[in-house]
């Protein structure tokens, strides 16, 4: 079967799934292959759960009715959802980055939709499958794609360009993040430009913070680009204004004033605001979108329990990530500060160093308590409270409870899942 074919179906059937536990009646199965699973052992089973066809590549499988059989289901999924996105009109915006790019994505969406016909990356599904999955949910009536790109090796985002074609672009930082995968910061970088050198090959509009030096330099010679800047009048000027706790910003004589805390998230609404301008929505519009916004899934949300007035930031965290949360809470107002900092996962040989740069800088912070847990930071050389798993650290909190009305931060790297410390509290 052709991927011309395999597209009429899908026109017909416009629901995918990979997963039986998730089937939805008549979407269309596609059977992948894990370590641990392989979807073709499954595909029955979603049939007889209310799939109208499966996608296959095991021939036996295939000799069972509404099997569509093929050479490889990944590869093919893939290529469906390149001539799906090239079939519908929508123009798609490809988002990269070491942080902050899902809050970024949300935010970009919030804007847009208030003007357009949008979809985007749902949570963080941004990999060679996720990628796929967003492009299969453009609708006829959708004008806006917003397409989420993750990676942790050279040639990903390469590749994800290849199968989403983005129209325009944005990376939002270059951080220490997934170093293993890396190598180096510079790999880091290399490896997130790949969405650059496909918008410059292909002569189509990047979108980029003016006041980051790296960002400036990658696309110095590029014509079609559009940056915003606190103070270079060349281009768009935003002004952050506060970010105790919630960023507030000025543009063009207008106030925003986010759900958002951190610094660090001034950028994330720059980019929804630049390209929001872009796309010709008044800034009344934009307003709308970022105020409404709410942050949830662990992102740098304000939680108040029991008294305490608490920062949740356990999505991931990574040494650049880390050290931007911790200068936050340095800044934000509380008459006794803690902090709980989970290990930071996928830094490779560098993660012994990078632990303790983070432990160090924290104790330079003089925050009231400093808690770290896992096995990384229990090894770094302090005398912080260290707990070397999560148990640890409850038996802890249940044999000292601690102060009343305390200020809060919680971050970390997702495996560890401290969210769990707020049943603690």
């Amino acid at each position: 079967m052709t991927i011309e074919q395999l597209h009429q179906i899908f026109l017909q059937y416009p629901q995918v799934c990979t997963d039986t536990r998730k089937i939805t009646p008549n979407c269309i199965f596609f059977a992948l292959k894990g370590e641990n699973f392989n979807g073709n052992d499954y595909a029955s089973q979603a049939v007889e759960s209310g799939a109208s066809f499966a996608v296959v590549d095991n021939a036996e499988v295939a000799k069972e009715n509404k099997m569509i059989l093929v050479n490889d289901v990944l590869k093919t999924l893939q290529s469906l959802s390149r001539f799906h996105r090239n079939y519908c009109k929508a123009k798609v915006i490809g988002l990269t980055g070491s942080n902050g790019k899902t809050t970024t994505k949300e935010l970009i969406t919030a804007v847009l939709s208030t003007k357009y016909k949008t979809v985007a990356t749902k949570g963080n599904l941004n990999n060679h499958i996720g990628v796929p999955l967003t492009l299969l949910s453009i609708k006829n009536d959708t004008e806006i794609a917003v397409v989420e790109m993750g990676a942790n090796h050279l040639k990903e985002i390469e590749f994800l360009c290849g199968i989403a074609e983005p129209d325009y672009g944005y990376i939002t930082n270059f951080g220490k993040a997934h170093l293993e995968g890396f190598g180096s910061e510079e790999g880091v970088i290399k490896a997130k430009s790949e969405l650059y050198n496909y918008l410059i090959d292909n002569n189509k509009p990047i979108f980029f913070n003016a006041d980051d030096p790296i960002q400036r330099s990658k696309i110095e010679p590029v014509i079609k680009k559009y940056g915003y800047s606190q103070d270079n009048s060349q281009y768009y000027n935003i002004k952050l204004v506060d970010a105790d706790p919630f960023v507030k910003l000025e543009v063009e004589d207008i106030t925003i004033t986010s759900q958002l805390i951190g610094r660090y998230n001034f950028s994330n609404c720059c980019a929804a605001i630049l390209i929001g301008k872009y796309f010709s929505l008044d800034l009344k519009e934009i307003k709308q979108g970022i105020e409404n916004y709410i942050p949830q899934n662990n992102r740098s949300q304000i939680i108040h329990k029991n008294g305490h007035h608490i920062i949740l930031d356990a999505y991931n965290a990574n040494p650049t990530s880390m050290k931007a949360a911790l200068e936050n809470f340095k800044e934000i107002s509380g008459d006794y500060k803690i902090v709980f900092l989970g290990d930071m996962f996928e830094l490779g040989s560098l993660a012994e160093k990078e632990h303790q740069y983070i432990s160090d800088l924290a104790i330079a912070m003089d925050f009231s308590e400093i808690n770290l847990i896992g096995e990384n930071f229990f090894t770094t050389n302090n005398t912080l409270k260290k707990f070397k798993s999560f148990d640890e650290l409850r038996q802890s909190l249940q044999d000292t409870p601690i102060p009343q009305s305390a200020t809060i931060l919680i971050k970390g790297s997702r495996g560890m899942a401290l969210e769990r410390i707020l049943d603690l509290l």
